[in-house]
């Protein structure tokens, strides 16, 4: 139905940038909104950010916000997360998701998502 992979994980020092990229197959319609998410070992994941479909909003964590920018590419159909100024709190296996079912701020209410790539931000 909807396939999402992501891609552009790796590792880098503190300070450094990735660029990820979300490459989404299938269904046209991905639902209201695409998001990014992360987990850390041990940890829930967390919402990092938002873009919705519809309207072409953005929505960051607060802990990624003026340090992380996500887009959409509608030829490509291809969500990216550029990420700058990577801190060690920022290691993390980084998800794409779509099709929210609900408040779009929790991994939860999403339908769909990708295998993950692995960002390790080292110090």
């Amino acid at each position: 139905q909807v396939q999402l992979k992501e891609s552009g994980g790796g590792l880098v020092q503190a300070g450094g940038s990735l660029r990820l990229a979300c490459a989404a197959s299938g269904r046209t319609f991905l639902g209201e909104a695409m998001g990014w998410f992360r987990q850390a070992p041990g940890k829930e994941r967390e919402f990092v950010a938002l873009f919705k479909l519809i309207g072409d909003g953005t929505y960051y964590a607060d802990s990624v916000k003026g340090r992380f920018t996500i887009s959409r590419d509608n030829a490509k159909n291809t969500l990216y997360l550029q990420m700058n100024s990577l801190k060690p709190e920022d290691t993390a296996v980084y998800y794409c998701a779509a099709q929210p079912r609900g408040p779009y701020y929790y991994p939860q209410v999403y339908d769909y998502w990708g295998q993950g790539t692995q960002v390790t931000v080292s110090s």
